[in-house]
This record gives C-alpha cells, sequence and structure tokens, in this order.
C-alpha cells in the first residue's frame, strides 16, 4: 500500500512536469513578444525624430528668367501687315506693377479706301511668366496650367459665336488657335492665338471689321497673319533669355 501511493505520487509527479514546462514556455514567449515590441517601439522612435521634416524633392529652375518687351516683340513689318495705318507703330504698353511676370502691348488702325469703305483692324500681345514655387509646383506645369485657362477664356468670350478651336503645330511646346465672330456695330471677326513656350505663355489677339460698305475679311488671313506673329512673339522670349556677349579684350601687338 505504501509502495502503490509512492509510485502513484511520483507518477503525478511526472505529469505535472509537462504542464509547468508549457506554462514557463507561455510565460517566456511573451516576455519575448514584449522584448520585441519594446525593441520596435524604440527603433521607430528612434527613426522619427520630433519637429524633424522630410526633405522636399528640388523643383527645376524656370527656363525663361525674364520677358521681352511687348511693344518691341514683333517686327515693324508684321506691324505693317497686321495693322495697316496704326495710330501708333511703337503699340501702346499696359501698365504692369510686375513686369517680370507678365507684359502686354496693343496696336490698332483704320485704313480708309475712299468710297471702298474702310478696314478696322485690331492687335494685341501679352506674355505671362511663372516660376517654379514650392507649395505650387514647377514652372512649367504652372505655365501648362495658365495656358489651358487662356484657351478656355478664348472660348468662352462674350458674345462669341461660331467659335473653333484648333491645335497649332510648330508653335512653342503648345499651340491653340481660336476663332469666332461678335456682332457689335458690324461684324467682328476674332482670332486668337495661345502659345506656351516652357515657363511662358503668349497670347496673341487679333480681330477685324469692315466699315462703311468695305467687304468683309479675310477670316482664314485673319488667322495665317496671327499665327505668323504668334511664333514671332515666341521667338522673342527666346531672344530675350540670351546670355549677354561679353565684350572680346583686345589682342595685344
Amino acid at each position: 500500500m505504501h509502495r502503490s501511493a509512492s509510485r502513484l505520487t511520483r507518477v503525478l509527479a511526472c505529469a505535472a512536469v509537462p504542464v509547468i514546462l508549457t506554462v514557463a514556455g507561455c510565460s517566456s514567449d511573451s516576455g519575448k513578444d514584449a522584448a520585441d515590441k519594446g525593441d520596435k517601439k524604440s527603433g521607430s522612435s528612434a527613426s522619427a525624430k520630433p519637429g524633424e521634416k522630410k526633405p522636399t524633392p528640388e523643383l527645376e529652375k524656370a527656363a525663361f528668367a525674364t520677358l521681352p518687351e511687348p511693344c518691341k516683340a514683333l517686327q515693324t513689318g508684321t506691324i505693317d501687315t497686321l495693322v495697316p495705318e496704326a495710330k501708333d507703330k511703337n503699340g501702346t504698353a499696359t501698365t504692369s506693377n510686375d513686369l517680370a511676370t507678365r507684359a502686354s502691348c496693343s496696336w490698332n488702325g483704320l485704313d480708309e479706301d475712299g468710297l471702298k469703305g474702310s478696314q478696322y483692324r485690331w492687335l494685341s500681345l501679352s506674355f505671362f511668366r511663372t516660376d517654379s514655387h514650392a507649395s505650387l509646383g514647377s514652372a512649367n506645369k504652372r505655365a501648362e496650367e495658365q495656358y489651358g485657362k487662356q484657351v478656355e477664356a478664348a472660348k468662352a468670350t462674350e458674345g462669341a459665336q461660331e467659335v473653333k478651336a484648333e491645335a497649332v503645330e510648330g508653335l512653342g511646346d503648345q499651340g491653340t488657335s481660336v476663332v469666332y465672330s461678335v456682332k457689335k456695330d458690324v461684324d467682328f471677326f476674332n482670332t486668337t492665338i495661345v502659345a506656351r513656350t516652357q515657363n511662358v505663355v503668349v497670347t496673341l489677339d487679333y480681330n477685324g471689321a469692315a466699315y462703311e460698305g468695305a467687304g468683309a475679311p479675310d477670316r482664314a488671313k485673319l488667322l495665317q497673319d496671327a499665327i505668323t506673329a504668334a511664333k514671332e512673339a515666341v521667338g522673342s522670349v527666346a531672344g530675350a533669355n540670351k546670355p549677354e556677349e561679353q565684350p572680346q579684350s583686345p589682342q595685344p601687338q
């Protein structure tokens, strides 16, 4: 009886060992998990320093830093073609408090031909330049947005009829023509050319009307003349940003 009791005691003791080991193992794992979590937490805290800002990507530098003089951006011959008998061939510059960002000039004239009537022409040329800005985006991206706004503004001109917009090839990085007519005292035929060259948007408005029995302006010619002038204006942007040539030192004799 004593021997049976001793054997039972040993059996129960051995049976209890796995249970103790299991509990000990769970306790050990829990401690390890907690330690791991603590390490991860301390590691993440170490990598994120208080007040530290992520470095912002550097934006590209604006291709063009200045604008051409708007009243000198078109050649005299071009003005003579588009605006015969212009009141002032030198044009009228629009006042601006920031000529490095926006500038414009306009011309108008009435070409009278006696009993054959008169032809009126009005031309306006404007430039808009953008810079790269950390919160607004790159200079080119901002110019693209301005380009789109100018095209939509032309299409939404008050009183515009028969509006037609088309892409213009070979005009800077982007080019669009918008033609329409507006009924005033007579029919005005309008052409707006919007172009983008890098970070500068060029907008050229050109319209014509006939008075006193003169024949209506040729719409196709108005458009072609406007595109030719717009290409010249786009070229003037690059010209205004050419580095100045340094005078050469005289060679020693």
